[in-house]
């Protein structure tokens, strides 16, 4: 039997009650109602399982990754000096909020930037905070590093960061690493157990992480044989760039301006457009972007290396948050409402699948969300053995920053990211 236990903060005391999975949530939702509090700022739940897996190859989940990944976390250790590269930038700003929210141990924040960026300051949580002028020194003084930066700069600085016992832990957001041989690319709720002894850690692309966030549970159920994806990828994938793009565009045609948007970030005027490229075309008619899907994919699930995974990628006119359509062909054959209540009890997914009511994933009740939204689950029609689904996830958090702060949470469980002292 499987229950969740939920710690209710009231009067400066706390209440501890336990539900079945499905009761929790209801519970968790009247509660929040009645008392005036929301999960993802109050309410600490922890899953426990007490029923054999189903899976075939399982990774146990780190304790601190909740049944929904909205509730806080609860580390146990010292707090941590903690660092972050980029931070004024799309992905950096969504880091230190994750930071905030999630409660991470946090002893002191420090963020690193160029020379244009060095002696602004930064309002956090934990107090107003000075943007420095990055140095690989400076960096190194920090137990760990979030690096939101390209791929150049990390290739530049991240092992150097890292090296020796003394090095930071550092999680890097760009592609610069994902590939690399001995470097762990981590989606927490599937391979956190890789991060362990490791100090630089890869984090992945947008769309694969959030497509294996659903894909996964779904896998150990049944065994993926094969999968094929389509995206519909945000402007924010390219950044704030992209998405100031998009907006400026959006508001010339509409004003009458230009009758087509200006393009500099995208290879066509995105407004009122879509674009099947994002990336660049490689020799076998892929574009990079797809090819890290099926690269990351077969990394990530450790899968062979020429496991079917083939992707198209669209960049589309919206604002935030990517979208998948996902056919997933299976070695055993498939049972819908056995796929649903995986998908259910699946940490940091949530099933909107309630087509009589409209209610399905979008990128609009997606965006902002630290959970991906998995939907429209059917058999598929065309392939035996064979489940079609759709899922939008937010960019920005499960994505790149949420995936990276759940990184260095199972890091600190399994003893990876300790502080300086302790280490």
């Amino acid at each position: 039997e499987e229950y969740i236990q939920v710690v209710i903060p009231f009067d400066n005391k706390t209440s501890t009650m336990k539900f079945n999975s499905a009761a929790a949530l209801l519970a968790v939702g009247s509660l929040a109602t009645t008392y005036g509090f929301t999960p993802s700022s109050s309410v600490v739940s922890s899953f426990t399982s007490h029923r054999q897996s189903l899976a075939r190859p399982s990774a146990r989940l780190p304790t601190h990754i909740q049944h929904t990944s909205r509730s806080t976390t609860t580390l146990s250790m010292s707090a941590l000096k903690v660092g972050i590269v980029g931070a004024t930038g799309a992905v950096g700003k969504e880091i230190v909020g994750c930071l905030e929210k999630r409660d991470f141990p946090v002893d002191s924040l420090r963020i690193f930037g160029s020379e244009r960026s060095a002696g602004k300051e930064v309002d956090t949580k934990f107090g107003k905070v000075k943007v420095e002028l990055f140095s690989e020194d400076a960096a190194r003084e920090c137990d760990v590093v979030f690096l939101a930066v390209d791929g150049d700069f990390s290739l530049a600085h991240a092992e150097n960061i890292c090296a020796g016992d003394d090095g930071a832990v550092v999680i890097d957001n760009s592609s610069a690493f994902r590939y690399k041989e001995g470097i762990p690319l981590v989606v927490p709720e599937i391979n956190a157990e890789a991060t362990k002894g490791k100090k630089l850690i890869a984090n992945p692309n947008c769309t694969t992480a959030i497509g294996l966030m659903a894909v996964w549970p779904l896998h150990k159920l049944f065994g993926l044989s094969k999968m094929i994806m389509s995206t519909y990828q945000a402007a924010s994938g390219a950044g704030q760039p992209g998405m100031d793009e998009l907006k400026e565009g959006t508001r010339a045609v509409l004003s009458g301006e230009r009758d087509v948007a200006e393009n500099k970030i995208f290879a066509h005027p995105l407004p009122f457009n879509v674009i099947p490229h994002i990336d660049k075309f490689m020799e076998n008619g892929y574009t990079k972007e797809e090819m890290k899907v099926t690269w990351e994919t077969r990394k990530i699930c450790g899968l062979a290396d020429d496991f079917p995974v083939s992707c198209t990628a669209v960049r589309i006119p919206t604002a935030r948050a990517h979208s998948e359509s996902i056919v997933a062909l299976f070695e055993n054959p498939v049972d819908v409402a056995a796929a649903r209540k995986a998908l259910e009890e699946a940490p940091g997914v949530k099933l909107v699948d309630d087509v009589d009511n409209m209610k399905y994933p979008m990128p609009l009740t997606a965006t902002g969300q630290y959970d991906i939204e998995v939907g429209r689950l059917r058999e598929n029609i065309a392939f035996d053995n064979a489940l079609e689904f759709f899922v939008c996830g937010d960019q920005l958090l499960r994505g790149a920053a949420l995936n990276a702060v759940i990184v260095a949470e199972a890091m600190v469980e399994n003893g990876a990211l300790q502080t300086k002292t302790a280490a």
